[in-house]
């Protein structure tokens, strides 16, 4: 997953799980728990049957709401997939913070974090692939929740290599550089044309580009 980060300034704020669309008004509680109960709903759908199980009406009633109100939430499916996925990014990245990795150096932090997050991808493969398969598919009305997943992903990467001071430029690039192949690891292992050993030994080898670029 890419970042459009700016090259400079500090690190990026953790985005919360349940935060709405860029510039969209805050939800009130009641609005935030149906929010949560249909990002639950999906999630489900797609852990038993994948991309294809994940049908809005069936979201909707199971959800609770009208299908109607669920359009509004997410206006297509590829929208609420993504936002699944900012969900499932955003409880791990609680969980990481929980418990932070503990390699002495940035790039092996970033590679266990990674790891971490893959196997929790690994647990649920179907899941893992709808959500994929829904970022692979969003078009330009989907840029908004796809650059907020971005963000987050960002974050993580940044909290592991736990900076003194905020990043440079380069530095920026690598991270950028290190979601591309988490994200094309993902994509590989799902299909089938990589095994867990050789997304390990990927993640590993761009994880290096964080000594490269280091300004020390």
């Amino acid at each position: 997953m890419s970042t459009d980060s700016k090259p400079s300034g500090p690190p990026l704020p953790r985005v919360p799980s349940h935060s709405p669309a860029p510039h969209s008004p805050p939800l009130t509680e009641r609005q935030e728990a149906r929010r949560r109960r249909i990002l639950h709903t999906s999630a489900q759908l797609a852990c038993r049957g994948g991309f294809d199980a994940v049908q809005m009406r069936e979201v909707a009633e199971t959800s609770g709401v009208a299908l109607g109100t669920l359009y509004r939430y997410f206006p297509s499916k590829i929208h609420l997939l993504v936002a699944t996925m900012q969900d499932q990014l955003g409880q791990l990245h609680g969980t990481l913070r929980k418990r932070p990795p503990v390699a002495a150096e940035p790039a092996d932090r970033v590679a266990e974090t990674l790891m971490r997050a893959f196997r929790a991808m690994q647990r649920e493969p179907h899941l893992a692939d709808a959500m994929v398969r829904a970022l692979t598919f969003a078009d330009r009305s989907v840029s908004a929740e796809v650059d907020t997943v971005s963000r987050l992903t960002t974050a993580i990467i940044l909290d592991a290599m736990g900076l003194d001071a905020p990043p440079t430029a380069e530095q920026l690039s690598a991270v950028r550089v290190i979601e591309h192949t988490w994200h094309s690891a993902l994509v590989t292992w799902l299909s089938g044309r990589a095994s867990i050993a050789q997304v390990k030994i990927d993640i590993q080898t761009v994880c290096r580009l964080i000594d490269l670029t280091s300004p020390e």
